[in-house]
């Protein structure tokens, strides 16, 4: 069944759990260089300004989720629902 990745990124803190957590490296955290426009592979002051998630290798597992403190992250299509503006 399909399904899709969720991120509020408006509560996102930049924390990295799911990206640690991810066990095939599907989530990817960095921020932009104002003067470049690169990536950036850390996080700068403590935020993230992007978390890309590789579809081709994420497996639906559910890890991202669970590792998340601040409940940023759903899955849809596997029995869960996106979030929505009032989460």
């Amino acid at each position: 069944m399909a399904f899709s990745v969720h991120v509020n990124t408006e509560r996102c803190t930049g924390c990295g759990n799911c990206v640690a957590a991810c066990p095939v490296n599907a989530l990817e955290i960095y921020t932009i260089d104002p003067v470049t426009k690169e990536k950036i592979y850390q996080v700068q002051n403590g935020k993230s300004i992007s978390l890309d998630l590789k579809a081709e290798l994420c497996a639906g597992c559910g890890v991202c989720v669970d590792a998340c403190p601040y409940k940023v992250i759903r899955l849809a299509g596997r029995g869960e629902f996106p979030l929505t503006a009032a989460t």
